[in-house]
């Protein structure tokens, strides 16, 4: 069974979140200061409707891990964007990764390549949320989950971002079923070939694969 769509994340109830990070908080950035990120990175780039609360409640900083959106440097959080879609196209090249949904692999490798950076260029970007957490970038939305990003190894870490910085940062996490809501990036979650990669899939939340497990043993 998948969980209902969580209620949006009101500035009273990030700021609570924000308690629990451990780190400085900074003014939280203005309406403009989010539209002028979003309009540095791009057409395709956008904050989740959750995101933009967090963040509008205030900046977390102390960390490298949490991405400066105010003074950060542009070529370091362009990096960050773009790590999510580089990680599957490294593993195009060099791990034999096709995505089920994509036209047949060429034989020739930069013939592969183009063709899966062509099919990524229409997938909703991953927005960095901290370290490796990614959070999906679709303007207006809320209530998606929060994935750990690793190449092609990509883990559920959250049924939303109050629920993933309830996880991350207190070890609480939710007893709901997970929701698999973004297209091409739940066939991660999911573990394994889907007919349609559009749809819902629902998924155990908060599995550890063995890195992710050593990871957490290293906090």
């Amino acid at each position: 069974m998948t969980a209902p769509s969580p209620p949006p994340l009101t500035l009273e109830a990030a700021r609570d979140l924000q308690k629990t990070l451990g780190t400085e908080i900074g003014p939280g950035l203005s309406e403009r200061e989010l539209d002028a990120v979003e309009a540095r990175f791009g057409f395709a780039f956008a904050f989740a409707a959750d995101h933009r609360v967090f963040l509008s409640a205030g900046l977390p900083r102390g960390s490298r891990s949490w991405p400066d959106w105010r003074h950060g440097d542009p070529e370091d959080l362009a990096g960050r964007l773009s790590r999510p879609v580089e990680g599957v196209l490294f593993d195009v090249e060099h791990n034999g990764f096709w995505h089920p949904a994509w036209r047949p692999r060429p034989a020739e490798a930069s013939d592969a390549l183009r063709i899966a950076r062509s099919e990524l260029a229409g997938v909703p970007q991953l927005v960095p949320v901290y370290g490796h957490r990614y959070l999906p970038g679709i303007a207006g939305e809320w209530g998606h989950p929060v994935l750990s990003v690793h190449q092609t190894d990509i883990i559920f870490y959250g049924n939303d971002l109050a629920d993933y910085v309830r996880y991350e940062f207190t070890g609480r996490a939710s007893s709901a079923p997970a929701r698999a809501t973004v297209a091409f990036w739940s066939y991660f979650v999911e573990g394994g070939p889907v007919t349609d990669v559009t749809a819902p899939t629902p998924h155990t939340p908060h599995a550890l694969n063995a890195r992710e497990a050593a990871e957490e043993a290293d906090r």
